[in-house]
């Protein structure tokens, strides 16, 4: 098998493993939490976004990007991993504005991804770049993430203190 096919052949089973892991654990777990608490868990690995500062080592020490295309990575990645920390902060305080600043991120990470991977294949990036983090964040997470917008758009933030006692008798018969 070359090189090409193998590397091809783990990101499909990394996203298989990963898929796999968040059908039977992460979604689960999800649907019992706080709409808050459950969007705040998402957005965690967005936060992680500014390793990709180290593409600029990467690319002093070989790695065969453009300058435009490196700026690229890195802007977008750290524009990404703010709005992921403002939004985490919104969703703690229950603001006004915390579902849209989510929103916000979603929208830009899925363009931040759709131009890295243009980019990439424009500069023939697919044979020297590995990895499957980006997957993990543009994919994984940020699919859990609009499920969870948009299947509970209805529910508040948070439960109110009244709703607790049910909610603790709602879990203990799901038991």
């Amino acid at each position: 098998m070359d090189v090409k096919a193998a590397l091809g052949l783990s990101q499909v089973f990394s996203m298989i493993v990963f898929v796999t892991i968040a059908r039977w654990y992460v979604m689960p777990w999800l649907k019992i939490q706080e709409r808050a608490t459950a969007l705040v868990a998402l957005l965690w690995p967005h936060v992680f976004r500014y390793v990709a500062l180290q593409a600029y080592s990467a690319q002093h020490a070989g790695f065969p990007i453009s300058d435009s295309g490196v700026n690229q990575i890195v802007y977008g990645d750290v524009a990404g991993m703010i709005l992921a920390l403002i939004a985490i902060t919104a969703l703690r305080h229950a603001a006004r504005l915390a579902i849209a600043l989510v929103w916000l991120l979603v929208i830009a990470t899925a363009v931040d991804t759709v131009l890295n991977v243009s980019g990439g294949i424009r500069e023939h990036l697919f044979g020297a770049a590995t990895g499957v983090t980006w997957m993990v964040v543009g994919f994984v997470s940020l699919g859990l993430t609009v499920w969870q917008l948009y299947s509970r758009r209805g529910e508040p933030l948070r439960r109110s203190i009244a709703a607790a006692p049910r909610m603790a008798n709602h879990l203990s018969m799901a038991r």
